[in-house]
C-alpha cells in the first residue's frame, strides 16, 4: 500500500513563473543555492532535466549526509507536475520499496499560485517500523525557500 505526506504553500507569484524554477535543471542550482540545509551536493548522471534524468543527490550532514540515486519520472509541462523517485540508495536501503517526490504547480489566480510537495512511499512488512522516517519537511522547507525567493524577486 502506497502511503502520502503532502504539504501546499502559497506563493505570491505566477504559477508559469514558479513551474520554471520547479520544472528545469535550474531547480538543482536553486536548491544548492537556497536549501544547504536540505541538499547538499547534485550530480547529473544523464539525461537534460526530462523524464528519464538521472541525479545522483547528497542530502545535507543535518538529514544524515544520505546518498541516493533519482530519476525523473515524469515532468508535465502541460499541468506543472513533475515526479522524481529514488532508484538506488538513500531510503532504498532503509526497507522503502518506493520513495517518490511529486511536486505539482497549481494556479491560484494570474499572481499566485500552490506548490503542492508530496512524498509516496511503500515499505517491507518488516521494515514497517521505519514508516516514522519518511517525512515531507524538506520538501516543505524548498517551498518555503521558493516562496521568499519569488517574494525577494518581486520586491526587488
Amino acid at each position: 500500500m502506497v502511503s502520502e505526506l503532502i504539504d501546499e504553500t502559497e506563493i505570491q507569484a505566477p504559477a508559469a513563473k514558479v513551474w520554471e524554477l520547479y520544472g528545469t535543471v535550474e531547480f538543482g542550482n536553486f536548491l544548492l543555492r537556497h536549501v544547504p540545509n536540505v541538499v547538499q551536493k547534485i550530480e547529473f548522471l544523464e539525461g537534460n532535466g526530462g523524464e528519464g534524468t538521472l541525479l545522483y543527490v547528497t542530502f545535507a550532514p543535518g538529514l544524515g549526509g544520505m546518498r541516493y540515486k533519482e530519476r525523473f519520472a515524469k515532468v508535465d509541462n502541460e499541468n506543472r507536475i513533475k515526479i522524481a523517485e529514488m532508484v538506488e540508495g538513500g531510503y532504498l536501503d532503509l526497507g522503502f520499496t518506493l520513495y517518490r517526490f511529486r511536486f505539482e504547480i497549481i494556479e491560484k489566480n494570474e499572481e499566485s499560485c500552490i506548490v503542492k510537495s508530496s512524498i509516496q512511499y511503500e515499505l517491507k512488512e518488516e521494515a514497517a517500523s521505519n514508516a516514522s522516517l519518511a517525512t515531507v519537511e524538506p520538501l516543505k522547507e524548498v517551498a518555503q525557500a521558493a516562496k521568499h525567493y519569488f517574494l525577494n524577486k518581486s520586491t526587488a
